[in-house]
């Protein structure tokens, strides 16, 4: 089972996404803030992560994923809240693999990540 990890500082977007996320067959790790990001990270990497780009130290948080061993493997997903070039640039030089709109719903996270649960 792929184990995914929901960056976000709301309650309900991690809620919500868990639900989903959980659904497709991933094991669903959750995260408040980046500082607990990284410590989880530092513990046990996840196969994909989803960082909101409102969290604080967001691309701190990108970064240092990357620096981490075996950090280059994570899939990083960036999560803004309008395609802003200025702000999605701002998190492909910090590292992040894609980016995801939102807010997102069910059909947006399915399409998105249903073949990915699959390949776990």
């Amino acid at each position: 089972m792929k184990r995914l990890m929901i960056a976000d500082g709301a309650d309900i977007v991690r809620k919500v996404g868990r639900r989903i996320l959980s659904e497709l067959g991933f094991e669903i790790m959750e995260a408040a803030s980046g500082r607990d990001a990284l410590l989880q990270c530092e513990r046990s990497l996840p196969d994909i992560i989803i960082v909101d780009a409102g969290l604080d130290g967001a691309l701190d948080l990108i970064s240092n994923l990357r620096a981490l061993p075996d950090g280059k493997t994570i899939r990083i997903y960036y999560c803004v809240v309008e395609a802003d070039l200025k702000t999605m640039m701002a998190g492909k030089r910090a590292g992040a693999s894609d980016f995801l709109l939102k807010p997102f719903d069910r059909t947006i996270l399915t399409q998105t990540f249903a073949d990915q649960a699959i390949a776990a």
